[in-house]
Order: structure tokens, then C-alpha cells, then sequence
């Protein structure tokens, strides 16, 4: 299904740690296309999930196994020591658990829209809806306008979401739902930037606060007037926050909160 390469090699030799990009639900490693353009000076590793992509018969195994599989897998490219982490969405709650199971292999991590609250009944819901027209076409061009992905990337962004098993998303969802912050992220000291879209759910701008009293070091920023999937919407902006975060400063253009 996807046709992005997992392990994007630098331009030139750099002794840099290795950048770990974990996607979202209902996407790929694709959807990282437009942030591996422009760092080229970096190794990158964008692996698809269990579940989506290359991977996507494969059974969805619970969080804790992907974090342990993920894991697993970097260290099998030959980068055995600690990485810099990026998660959107999905990604996000998952370099959650990488944190508390793995600590000692993160450098540091940059992690936007998790979802963290406990869904309730209306959320439920509308999943439960979801899925009874999780093969129609026009489900997921209504979920991409609803995203804010750009034209050009909604064709794939469909084609990708009707190749997902629905028993894939049914047993994410029942996993992520629960909500909550994995108790051993205490064990993680290093950088944590923690970002939601400014026109995010409130859920999610309110997940935030539960990653930061998790773990105190946490930076928490809104990315001004962006969506969920904010990586495509703006990806010029994510570029340069991400790469800002990478060298150690926060971009002055996203909102603090106390």
C-alpha cells in the first residue's frame, strides 16, 4: 500500500541521532513526505504501524507491543543508542508508551494531538457510525475536509483509509479510548514538547495538561490556528517548529500555557 521508504538517509555523514516520525491512525509513514523534503541532514526512520501501510494486514497488537516492536525495529536499522522522537495523534499516545517503557532510548520528544481524555458516549458513538461506513469513498473525503488535508494529499488519505481493516480501527480505538498517560513516563527526564492544534478538539487541547503532570519537564504550546493533522495542513510551519525543537529552542510563534 505505501511506496515511502521506512529509512531516509542524510545527504551527507552526520554523527546526528536518528529521528524517529510515528504517523497517525488511519494514515501511513506517507504522511511525513513533506518533513523528510527538508531534513535532509538528518537520518530518518518513518515506520508503519502494525496495522496501516505496508503493515496493514497485520493485526493491531496493543500499545505496549507496538512501542516494543518499534523499538525493536529501530534498533535493527543499526541505531541501537537514544533517538529523537516525533508522534502526531496515534504516534503521539504511542511515543507515550515508548517513554514510559523505553525511556533510556529517547533523546527527545516532540508529540502533538494526543488524545488522552477517557472518550465519552457521544464520542463512542459516532465511532460505532464510523465504521458503518468505513468502506464508503466519501467518509473519508468528509474525514480529510474535516482535518483540514490539503487537495492534493486527500486522494491518497482516502485510498490509504479504505485499505484499513475495520477491525484494525475498532480495536485502536477501544485501546485509545480508555484515555490516560502511561504511569512509567515519570521515568523519562528528557525534553518533552507538547503540542495541540489551536483548532483542535478541546479533548485534545486538554490532554496537555495530563502529559505534563506526568512528566514536569513538559513544554505545552497550541500551534496557532492549525488542525489535527497540522504536519500537511502547514507544513512549512511544522518544519520549522520541528526543526527548532531539534536544536534546542521552542518557536516563538506557538502559544505557551501555563
Amino acid at each position: 500500500m505505501s511506496d515511502f521508504p521506512e529509512v531516509h538517509s542524510p545527504s551527507t555523514d552526520v554523527a546526528e541521532r536518528p529521528l524517529v516520525m510515528l504517523h497517525g491512525g488511519n494514515v501511513a509513514n506517507w504522511m511525513w513526505q513533506p518533513q523528510v523534503a527538508a531534513l535532509t541532514d538528518r537520518t530518518v526512520l518513518t515506520p508503519d504501524l502494525p496495522g496501516f501501510g505496508e503493515r496493514v494486514r497485520e493485526d493491531w497488537p496493543g500499545l505496549d507491543a507496538m512501542a516494543d516492536d518499534l523499538v525493536a525495529r529501530v534498533t535493527d536499522h543499526g541505531f541501537a543508542g537514544p533517538f529523537d522522537l516525533v508522534g502526531l495523534s496515534l504516534g503521539a499516545v504511542l511515543a507515550l508508551r515508548v517513554l514510559a517503557r523505553h525511556p533510556d532510548r529517547v533523546h527527545s520528544a516532540f508529540l502533538t494531538g494526543a488524545p488522552l481524555e477517557p472518550a465519552g458516549f457521544g464520542v463512542r458513538l459516532i465511532c460505532r457510525l464510523q465504521l458503518a461506513f468505513w468502506r464508503a469513498p466519501w467518509f473519508w473525503r468528509v474525514q480529510a475536509a474535516a482535518f483540514g488535508i490539503p487537495d492534493d494529499s486527500r486522494a491518497r488519505y482516502v485510498a490509504h483509509g479504505l485499505s484499513v481493516r475495520p477491525e484494525t480501527a475498532s480495536a485502536m480505538n477501544a485501546e485509545v479510548f480508555a484515555g490516560g498517560v502511561p504511569a512509567g513516563v515519570r521515568r523519562y527526564s528528557g525534553p518533552l514538547l507538547a503540542i495541540a492544534g489551536e483548532k483542535e478538539s478541546a479533548a485534545v487541547r486538554h490532554s496537555l495538561a495530563a502529559i505534563a503532570e506526568a512528566a514536569p519537564q513538559t513544554q505545552m504550546r497550541l500551534a496557532p490556528g492549525m488542525h489535527h493533522i497540522w504536519n500537511v495542513e502547514d507544513a512549512h510551519l511544522f518544519n520549522e517548529v520541528l526543526r527548532s525543537w531539534l536544536t534546542g529552542t521552542i518557536d516563538p510563534r506557538l502559544v505557551p500555557l501555563p
